[in-house]
């Protein structure tokens, strides 16, 4: 990803506004990022809309973030949902703001298969005052239902 003023979350920002509206824009934004954070990455979840306060983060059921139940690893959801919500507010931070995750709740209600969605709703924020939000997910199948539902407790303040 292009090296941006401004901190990890204006990279973000520019390399989606520049890829995202390309042919395979957004699997290249969704590989770079996942290259950008490792771990995240590691599930090779794919960023489908991105815009300040909003994510939409689908992953794809395959071998690799399967458990021995033939269904999408319990952790490999918490990672979508991090995601996801990450996503949704450090995009719509200020450059002068960063932030750290402090907690993440997840709640499993159904054995998730087939591709997966995490849409998340952060609010927009006007100021880097030191300050901890909460950012919920719901994690849907192919059909809708909700497979899990993350709430994810933020602490955003001032970039040191």
């Amino acid at each position: 990803m292009a090296n941006v003023a401004g901190g990890v979350e204006a990279a973000i920002r520019s390399n989606w506004e520049r890829l995202s509206g390309k042919p395979g824009g957004k699997a290249l934004f969704s590989m770079l990022l996942g290259r950008m954070v490792p771990y995240s990455g590691s599930i090779g979840a794919r960023v489908q809309e991105l815009r300040p306060g909003y994510a939409r983060v689908t992953l794809a059921d395959r071998r690799k973030v399967r458990n021995h139940l033939r269904s999408v690893h319990a952790i490999a959801l918490m990672n979508l949902a991090e995601l996801a919500t990450g996503l949704a507010l450090n995009v719509g931070m200020r450059p002068d703001a960063r932030s750290i995750l402090k907690g993440l709740s997840i709640e499993y209600h159904k054995k998730a298969r087939g591709t997966l969605t995490a849409e998340a709703n952060a609010p927009l924020l006007d100021s880097n005052e030191e300050r901890d939000l909460e950012v919920t997910t719901d994690v849907r199948d192919e059909a809708g239902d909700v497979v899990a539902s993350a709430i994810a407790r933020w602490r955003v303040g001032p970039r040191k």
